[in-house]
């Protein structure tokens, strides 16, 4: 019997992991198809997933934490972000995960060592790449417009400000994980404090993907060396699909949901 996955969001209608899982499927031969889900409360999340029979589902903006509170068992990294972006049905039992956090320290690796970063956002996102960089004994700091989101961080003693009390410091690479740019033209902060920080920074990360963003662009007329979040997205959708199908995934399937995420 044919396996059912999704992806939850709202909107969510923009998503390629759709194409991406499915090409991955297809790629191994696995008997499943993977749909885009729109749902408009949060709250309903577990009740969606387990009517609509899926095995495995990802969750994008704005019901990961709505997906974390509503799981019966979250696992890993994920019980202290407080977020999840991954679904797994165990035994009639919704096991939850955050692959975003491994599938981010997984796309920056290509920048090589990196020891100091701004974090632009305090979302869902944000609190993943802040705990994933802690992890790795990466200096993290949060820049967020308002105070209001910053508990979080402080919880978890990483520096973080709103832009009223922001004082910039070195940073080797600077990360807008908010959604300015991605339907838009609007940069995640003031572009003064932006041109500041790309002085001495080397590397922008955008955990948008498939276009540049004002950021981006902003970052490489610095002489930044820039990269948009789609590996990010191939990444934390490779270790998603490794729940799905229980599968060890190789070179050749990474490289199969790389041409379906870009259409190909």
């Amino acid at each position: 019997m044919s396996q059912k996955f999704a992806i939850f969001g709202n909107p969510v209608a923009h998503s390629k992991s759709p194409q991406m899982q499915n090409a991955g499927l297809k790629h191994i031969n696995f008997d499943g198809n993977y749909e885009k889900h729109h749902l408009e409360d949060g709250n309903e999340i577990k009740k969606a997933f387990l009517e609509s029979n899926y095995k495995g589902a990802n969750i994008t903006v704005p019901h990961k934490e709505f997906a974390y509170e509503n799981a019966d068992e979250v696992k890993g990294l994920a019980k202290e972000i407080k977020a999840v972006n991954t679904y797994i049905l165990e035994d009639g039992k919704v096991i939850a995960y955050n692959t975003d956090a491994p599938g981010f320290l997984k796309a920056i690796e290509s920048f090589g060592t990196i020891k100091n970063v701004l974090l632009l956002g305090a979302g869902g996102t944000a609190k993943a790449i802040a705990l994933a960089l802690k992890s790795k004994d990466i200096n993290v700091t949060v820049l967020n417009r308002s105070e209001g989101k910053l508990d979080f961080f402080k919880q978890h003693q990483i520096p973080c400000f709103s832009w009223e009390n922001f004082e910039p410091q070195d940073y080797d690479l600077v990360v807008n994980s908010t959604s300015a740019g991605l339907k838009d033209e609007y940069l995640p902060c003031d572009k003064k404090i932006l041109e500041i920080v790309f002085k001495n920074a080397s590397f922008a990360f955008d955990c948008v993907y498939g276009k540049i963003t004002p950021f981006l662009a902003l970052a490489r007329e610095n002489g930044l060396e820039i990269k948009d979040g789609e590996d990010m997205l191939l990444f934390q959708g490779l270790l998603a699909f490794e729940l799905f199908t229980n599968t060890k995934a190789d070179d050749s399937v990474v490289e199969a949901m790389r041409k379906g995420l870009k259409g190909e």
